[in-house]
């Protein structure tokens, strides 16, 4: 199953062979994208720069519908998401799918903790298991391609990589549909996207999320937004000049019959970038202001793994800081944010993978569902853990799982999906799906459904081609409450 392909804008390299740090394609994979634009001349504003050479390339692409109602006739009981992406690939066996009576070569290492609702995770997960009665997980996820890359595309875009098309990310679509609903973009990505996962695809770019490039998981409560703040000594009042200035030169412009749809993109671009520096909300949201310390204590900011680092140290991860400053634009109406959490690719030593990173886990996770209850935001904002694949049910020679996209789990929190559901059964080793399975395209049209979209709506791409958003996507009204 696994080869080398390419998308017609994406290519992936094939998995290798493993080793003790994971598999050569996941080491080579490019580092998230960060924000990268220039001075926009005397006024310095590098955003509206960003935002403009987000938009440039397709300001003019046609992604009308092809007869097929538009979003927005289905209710939206989904108002934002928060997709946290464990890459790599996440181990079923020691989280959500623990097989406790198969053999020592399967069933791992670790033992087993009673959930709220009497079944059992890895007793990796005690945070999780004490309010298990407010997620859904899914035991049976199936997907296509135990390839990094591939899958990750897979994953991001509900559609596997082709040379003739490529397809928009799911936040992208999201973007697309419905549009921001307030002041700050529609898709963040903290603090960028996973560029294996693709692009906007045929989409205008302007549909690409807004990437944080600052890290709050490693910036702590100095966390600050590449690019977005007003340049040093460079006040309001004098950049409200310099915009009077601009506004000037823009209008003398006009005059000499310049290109007009070019300069109105860059006007709609600049506005949306003044009105992102100077709005209160906007710098509140990207900021810890008014956090207390129970809060961070909550979400577990100092709960470390048991691995200690090269200066012989525990130290915590900063997944609990990435939440909060989800938790935190998806307050200011953010619809969909992405991050990711951890190196998944244990092919050597998945006790000493998990023992590093599934403990912040548990605490971050358990933090951010309990947080959004408490806010009475849990039933309008869907929490997704994901990952591109599993891994194999079997212990290999070097104590590690190799990839298995065949069975894997996800996590389902808020949103309208049903609580305290532990959907579908796999077999006595985990490997197959024995009962309801799910594929990943009718959960990320179930996803789009909760939100307001027809996941088999057409988008015209190149024209003339019509394109459903998930190809023959499935309901699956069983996760719905």
């Amino acid at each position: 199953m696994s080869g080398s392909r390419s998308g017609s804008r994406v290519s992936f390299s094939h998995a290798s062979r493993a080793d003790r740090r994971g598999c050569a394609d996941y080491r080579r994979m490019p580092r998230r994208a960060v924000l990268q634009a220039g001075s926009l001349g005397a006024l310095g504003l590098s955003l509206a720069d960003f935002l403009h050479l987000r938009a440039a390339q397709g300001a003019n692409a046609s992604t009308t519908p092809a007869g097929n109602p538009g979003a927005g006739e289905l209710p939206q009981h989904i108002k934002s998401v928060i997709q946290i992406n464990l890459p790599g690939g996440f181990p079923q066996h020691e989280s959500f799918d623990p097989k406790p009576e198969a053999p020592v070569e399967y069933r791992g290492t670790y033992g087993v903790v009673k959930t709220k609702t009497g079944d059992v995770f890895s007793d990796n997960l005690p945070q999780l298991a004490a309010i298990n009665d407010k997620f859904t997980v899914v035991r049976t996820m199936v997907g296509k391609i135990p390839d990094h890359g591939l899958a990750t595309y897979h994953l991001q875009t509900g559609y596997t990589p082709t040379a003739v098309i490529d397809y928009p990310q799911m936040g992208s679509i999201v973007s697309h549909e419905l549009g921001p609903r307030g002041e700050l973009p529609c898709y963040i990505a903290i603090p960028g996207k996973n560029i294996t996962g693709g692009g906007t695809g045929f989409l205008p770019s302007t549909y690409g999320p807004f990437e944080t490039g600052g890290d709050p998981g490693t910036e702590k409560k100095n966390f600050k937004v590449r690019d977005f703040s007003l340049p040093a000594g460079m006040t309001l009042e004098q950049l409200d000049r310099r915009r009077g200035v601009r506004d000037v030169v823009e209008k003398r412009i006009r005059g000499l019959e310049a290109n007009p749809v070019l300069l109105d993109t860059m006007d709609e671009f600049h506005a949306r970038a003044y009105s992102l520096l100077t709005s209160s909300t906007a710098q509140k949201a990207f900021s810890f202001e008014g956090e207390s310390d129970d809060t961070f204590k909550l979400y577990g900011s100092e709960v470390t793994g048991l691995v200690k680092g090269p200066d012989g140290r525990l130290h915590p991860k900063g997944l609990s800081e990435r939440l909060i400053i989800a938790r935190r634009l998806v307050e200011a109406g953010v619809r969909f944010v992405t991050l990711e959490y951890g190196s998944w690719d244990c092919h050597a030593d998945v006790k000493k993978s998990c023992d590093d990173q599934m403990r912040p886990l548990d605490y971050a996770l358990a933090g951010l569902i309990t947080d959004l209850e408490q806010r009475g935001l849990l039933d309008s904002t869907l929490v997704w853990l994901t990952s591109e694949f599993g891994r194999t049910p079997k212990i290999n020679k070097e104590s590690g799982r190799d990839h298995w996209a065949r069975n894997y789990s996800n996590v389902l929190a808020g949103g309208g999906f049903k609580r305290g559901l532990v959907h579908g059964a796999s077999d006595s080793t985990g490997g197959e799906p024995d009962r309801d399975a799910v594929p990943l395209e009718n959960l990320i049209g179930t996803i789009y459904y909760q939100m307001g979209i027809d996941p088999n709506r057409e988008l015209v791409a190149f024209g003339t081609r019509p394109i459903e958003i998930v190809k023959d996507a499935e309901i699956m009204k069983s996760l719905i409450g």
